[in-house]
């Protein structure tokens, strides 16, 4: 996971200046000063300090400052992380001027270099019926960046960007462009899909299992992939109709040993070890979808469970199945932990078998510390492949 200063540090800047003096903003004065601003900023404000030096270079009306902002991207050195403080801009300048198909335009020439998905959602909250007809025009585009632009841009529960609260309450709007990207060429895209599916599952699932029903009736190869990633959330809740769906039993007949906890005793930093067995003890052929979870101790004691996966087997009858998995605990910024009792439980077709305790020991100095290594939040979660270069498999 890269840190803000990874990402967005005073080099970017220099460079970002550079770029847009030579694409008609100079001297890009605001862009050469804010570079010594980013010192302990989290990657969301070094994002707004760039973007607020980006809008107080370029020209103030938005016709001649998206002409500066294409003449930039005809520069082979605008490129990278420089770029998503840009879009940012893009999208306030637009914004205030009352422009917006050029704008989404605009940033759907911009995503290649990086992923405009949080750039075009306010688009999209102000105007959902005219944001998707740009929407599905990019499900169409020879460029993979763009089409995922299409289905990661509408996601109702985009990470990281706040939630499309239309989207979130109705997804239907958003499906046809779900229905014309499931079988795309990219796993780059489809993989976008899958987690838009998965979007939609937490808050309709009745809706995510009926659109991946669909989907395998009238699949790619690559569809049965994309289903079980779209799904996961449901398989891991136990949700019945997607494990049918999936071909898992929540019934199925198996005798299961463990979780044998090998560490009773666990020091942050160190990896929970645990062994089990699975054996079918029915006459037919199970399909498996073995997860675990860890039961993770809260502030107040209470416990609050995590489902892992573990392995996906078909077993045949009498076949048994058996492993040891080691599960790291480290230091999380997005999970605090705390010292004390946990468990850890095996969890089949969505159904919870047996369970075992383990104890968290938790050093005095990481204690101190939130035992977090990014206090300050800069830790940032990236789903893009490196810019510049093609899309795998072509998400």
């Amino acid at each position: 996971m890269p840190t803000a200063d990874e990402l967005i540090n005073p080099r970017t800047t220099d460079l970002l200046a550079s770029v847009m003096a030579a694409a008609g903003a100079a001297p890009a004065t605001a862009l050469r000063g804010c570079g010594v601003l980013l010192e302990g900023l989290t990657f969301s404000r070094r994002v707004t300090t760039v973007k607020e030096a980006v809008l107080a270079d370029l020209p103030d009306a938005y016709p001649a400052f998206a002409d500066v902002v294409r003449a930039a991207l005809r520069r082979p050195e605008f490129t990278g992380w420089m770029t998503f403080p840009v879009n940012a801009a893009v999208a306030e300048r637009a914004r205030r001027d009352g422009v917006f198909e050029p704008a989404l335009d605009l940033l759907a020439d911009l995503s290649p270099l990086l992923t405009a998905e949080m750039a075009v959602r306010p688009f999209f909250s102000a105007d959902l019926s005219r944001a998707l007809d740009r929407a599905m025009r990019w499900t169409r585009h020879p460029d993979p960046h763009v089409r995922r632009l299409a289905s990661e841009g509408t996601r109702p529960r985009l990470p990281w960007a706040p939630r499309l609260t239309a989207l979130v309450t109705d997804p239907t709007p958003a499906l046809p462009v779900l229905d014309a990207l499931y079988r795309d060429v990219s796993e780059y895209v489809r993989r976008s899909v899958a987690n838009h599916l998965n979007d939609i599952s937490r808050d309709h699932p009745g809706t995510a299992v009926a659109i991946a029903a669909r989907w395998l009736a009238e699949p790619a190869p690559t569809t049965p992939a994309l289903v079980r990633h779209g799904l996961r959330t449901l398989v891991k809740a136990g949700d019945r109709d997607a494990l049918a769906l999936l071909g898992h039993d929540p019934g199925v007949r198996v005798r299961v040993v463990g979780p044998d906890v090998r560490t009773p005793r666990v020091r942050l930093g160190e990896d929970l070890v645990f062994g089990y067995e699975v054996t079918n003890t029915g006459t037919r052929t199970a399909r498996l979808v073995i997860d675990y979870v860890v039961h993770y101790r809260k502030a107040n004691g209470s416990l609050s469970p995590k489902v892992f996966k573990l392995t996906r087997r078909d077993l045949a009858p009498g076949e048994c199945r058996s492993g040891v998995r080691r599960h790291p605990l480290r230091p999380l910024s997005t999970r605090r932990h705390h010292p004390g009792t946990h468990r850890v439980e095996l969890q089949i077709n969505g159904q919870p078998y047996g369970s075992n305790a383990f104890t968290l020991h938790i050093p005095p100095e990481a204690a101190l510390t939130g035992n977090d290594p990014s206090p300050s939040g800069q830790g940032v979660p990236v789903d893009v492949p490196p810019p510049g270069q093609a899309a795998p498999g072509a998400h």
